[in-house]
């Protein structure tokens, strides 16, 4: 895992995440179609929709409002901040059941991120 000063994670476990990543790798070696071409691979999905959950399970209290626009901003900046202390690229998004989900997309780093 990268230091990176002040980066905010939030309620994300990196431990977690590398574990997940790891797996996922592994995974996707073994089962290529697991893998999304658009979205990329589920790590975890955080069952519901609800943006007041979303607040609370993730810890974005700083959030201006919890309007849906505004909260997926906030979480695309914390992905970006996991993927720049694990070293792969996360991005959150909703699955077709319309859960928040946090995904991989591998090769999805450059180098200079």
């Amino acid at each position: 895992m990268r230091k990176v000063e002040g980066v905010k994670v939030y309620g994300l476990c990196l431990e977690r995440l590398e574990y997940q990543i790891k797996n996922a790798f592994i995974t996707i070696e073994q089962t290529p179609e697991l893998c999304h071409p658009e979205k990329g691979y589920l790590l975890e999905s955080y069952n519901t929709s609800d943006m007041d959950d979303i607040v609370d399970l993730l810890e974005i209290y700083d959030v201006v409002d919890e309007e849906k626009e505004t909260i997926m901003e906030k979480l695309s900046e914390v992905a970006y901040n996991a993927s720049l202390l694990v070293g792969e690229k996360l991005k959150f998004d909703f699955c077709q059941d319309g859960d928040l989900c946090i995904y991989l997309i591998p090769g999805g780093m450059k180098k200079e991120e």
